[in-house]
């Protein structure tokens, strides 16, 4: 039996042996499709029980959209931005608007987004500014991404993390 790599969500990637890797860059061909669809199976059996689903429900039914989708482009993002909103009702945190904004993103354009993040209590939270930092990438506007690039680097907490912001920085 081989082993698995190590990996960890971080918000804006998930670090797999040491390496960062987005949403849109992971191979979903490499997914273990078996614990996809027991994870599918387990947020289908909780939904179909009658009970109001709890934080860690809709987080799973959120996952569930995402690794339902082949492609990061076939995501069905209306379905993620509604999830964040009742678990908003339930966790009204910046966390959880910042996430939803990155979703609201890929439904309305990153102007909606940023607008959507603007002001948030999140000044010493690097996945603010990285995110901050794509959405103004997305809209052209390089310096003040770049900016916000450097500001997510200094309050990053891993070597991934910073390698890969360097790296996404330095693509301007």
């Amino acid at each position: 039996m081989g082993t698995r790599p190590q990996r960890r969500c971080t918000g804006t990637a998930l670090i797999i042996a040491g390496n960062s890797a987005t949403l849109a860059e992971q191979n979903r061909g490499a997914w273990d499709r078996e614990l996809i669809a027991e994870g599918h199976a387990l947020v289908r059996a909780r939904l179909a029980s009658g009970e109001a689903p709890g934080r860690y429900q809709i987080l799973a039914a959120i996952n569930a959209v995402h690794t339902d989708a082949p492609d990061v482009r076939d995501t069905d993002w209306s379905q993620v931005v509604a999830l964040y909103d009742q678990l908003a009702r339930l966790d009204p945190s910046p966390i959880v608007r910042l996430n939803r904004a990155i979703a609201l993103a890929e439904l309305d354009g990153p102007d909606v987004a940023l607008a959507d993040i603007d002001g948030l209590p999140l000044a010493g939270y690097h996945t603010f500014h990285a995110t901050r930092a794509d959405l103004l990438r997305r809209l052209g506007r390089s310096e003040e991404s770049r900016a916000a690039y450097d500001r997510a680097i200094a309050l990053a907490g891993n070597t991934a993390e910073t390698a890969y912001l360097t790296r996404r920085r330095d693509q301007l």
